[in-house]
């Protein structure tokens, strides 16, 4: 029988090789995937709530349990996707034009995965029209724009107006650094996140309403 309990410790140790030990082991046992994922978003999902709890987890920490998620589902998308299994939403997400941070942005395309989000990466440097046609190709759900320096943070307003001329129901998400709630208001963003943590929750929550 697998042992998905440990499985769960394993991802939010970051523990990698245990990760994909556990993981290897419960396809084995012919654990149902979404099983095994279930198992591993629990693990991502107590991570993001220690980390906006400040309960002893930093940035540095959350990327190692996000390392160790990616290499364990790698073993189980194959098999999600002959089984069917389809995520429930869609995501597309980007760093603004001129900026080429990503380690925040990578964070939250980890944390929507784990929501059951696909997750479709722009990289960084992303210019307003590539998101434009990456919403028309994809058909997102939510666009994630992130932010990390302020002489950047001002290209977000064309990036935010070409998703939403794009798809005037898509839901736009903005976060960064220099990013607020005030801003994100101004700008035209749907939603505003203050880290990678709390980000899928926000998708969550703006898909809901």
């Amino acid at each position: 029988m697998a042992d998905l309990a440990a499985l769960t410790a394993a991802v939010e140790a970051g523990d990698r090789k245990r990760a994909v030990d556990l993981t290897q082991a419960a396809i084995d046992a012919g654990t149902e995937p979404q099983e095994i994922l279930d198992a591993m978003t629990v693990a991502m999902t107590e991570v993001g709530r220690k980390f906006a709890c400040n309960e002893g987890v930093y940035v540095p920490e959350m990327l190692i349990s996000a390392h160790a998620m990616k290499e364990a589902t790698a073993l189980i998308e194959p098999l999600l996707a002959a089984s069917g299994v389809t995520p429930a939403h869609t995501a597309v997400i980007g760093t603004v034009q001129g900026d080429l941070h990503d380690i925040g942005k990578n964070l939250v395309g980890m944390m929507l995965k784990g929501a059951d989000f696909a997750v479709v990466d722009l990289g960084t440097n992303v210019a307003p029209e590539a998101f434009a046609a990456a919403v028309a190709e994809h058909h997102p759900d939510v666009v994630g724009i992130s932010a990390l320096l302020t002489t950047t943070r001002v290209g977000m307003k064309d990036a935010v107006s070409a998703v939403h001329g794009a798809d005037a129901g898509v839901k736009v998400l903005v976060g960064g650094a220099p990013v607020t709630d005030e801003f994100a208001a101004e700008i035209g963003a749907d939603g505003f996140a203050k880290d990678a943590a709390t980000a899928a929750v926000v998708a969550q929550e703006l898909l809901a309403a």
